[in-house]
């Protein structure tokens, strides 16, 4: 394909994960604000169910063609973009403090679900059967959000008695603009990819560099591209809320999908126990543990993660 082509379609992808990320956020702040759920708990479920979309996708197509250990890795590869990677920035730009009562049991669901796949899959093979103790702990999930959800509404219809109806065709506008978001982030990252990955390739940038950099953090970049419009905006929570639920999402309901997919028994490489898994648990608990002790993140936290996922790439490239 012609070069120019190439960067022309490269760069589309850019201005559509850009644009997309504006939409998709001020379209999530708006039901934020107008069913008085707190960003948080938005962030956590609609926000990350939206932007995980494509590691189910990678994960289950991965399995049915064949390409079992690139779906084992995409899932938890993108726990760890997501959190040594995307958290690690935003707890850099932005060291929020959290409400204890809407993180904490989220934050220990995310630690049990990393501890749980790294204790099933030790054997080398992920079955059916145990998996559903995942599922178990994302109902848990669900449970939580839709408590915390409809307490925060009460809060907020106590606080605000009068607030005005939203009109049927401001909420069709608004939610129309957060699926056109969400749509061009997807669209936008398949774009990045594959013609970031031939712009790199044409440019003499090695095959095996290429894969534990585009195709390992592409699969994450809506949670990218959400985290870095919201520290634009000065939505740390949303952001935060995001990143706790798409990885709960990841570590909890893909892979248990993948092994009922591939017949009840997913095969795990010795990569993924040895080294992909540890290095994911480690994260969660460097991720959690001072906002859980402490009720907010630090700088120096946010450092020692993004150090940790670079260590960790530097590990997968030698």
């Amino acid at each position: 394909m012609n070069i120019w082509i190439t960067v022309l379609l490269f760069l589309l992808g850019l201005l559509l994960i850009v644009k997309g990320g504006d939409w998709f956020l001020d379209g999530a702040v708006w039901i934020a604000e107008a069913t008085g759920v707190p960003r948080f708990i938005i962030g956590a479920t609609i926000v990350s169910l939206a932007t995980t979309l494509p590691e189910l996708t990678v994960s289950v197509t991965g399995v049915l063609q064949g390409e079992v250990d690139l779906a084992v890795g995409n899932a938890v590869g993108s726990v760890t973009a997501n959190l040594g990677l995307i958290l690690g920035i935003s707890v850099v730009c932005i060291p929020s403090v959290v409400s204890k009562k809407q993180f904490n049991l989220k934050a220990v669901l995310m630690v049990t679900g990393a501890a749980l796949l790294l204790i099933l899959c030790r054997g080398g093979v992920l079955t059916f059967l145990p998996s559903l103790a995942m599922f178990a702990v994302f109902a848990v999930y669900l449970w939580n959000n839709i408590v915390d959800a409809r307490s925060g509404m009460a809060e907020s219809r106590a606080e605000h008695p009068g607030r005005r109806t939203v009109s049927h065709r401001q909420m069709t506008m608004k939610l129309f603009l957060f699926a056109i978001g969400i749509t061009a982030i997807v669209v936008g990252s398949r774009l990045l990819i594959d013609y970031g990955s031939e712009l790199a390739l044409l440019l003499g940038v090695p095959s095996s560099i290429i894969g534990v950099t585009m195709v390992a953090v592409g699969t994450s970049l809506p949670e990218l591209v959400t985290t870095l419009t919201a520290i634009a905006k000065k939505e740390a929570s949303m952001s935060v809320g995001n990143i706790i639920g798409a990885n709960v999402i990841d570590l909890t309901m893909i892979l248990p999908v993948c092994s009922a997919v591939s017949g009840g028994k997913l095969t795990i490489g010795q990569q993924t126990t040895a080294l992909d898994l540890p290095v994911c648990l480690a994260l969660c608990c460097l991720a959690v543990l001072p906002p859980l002790l402490k009720g907010k993140f630090y700088r120096w936290q946010g450092v020692l993660m993004l150090v940790l996922y670079a260590g960790y790439m530097a590990a997968l490239v030698m």
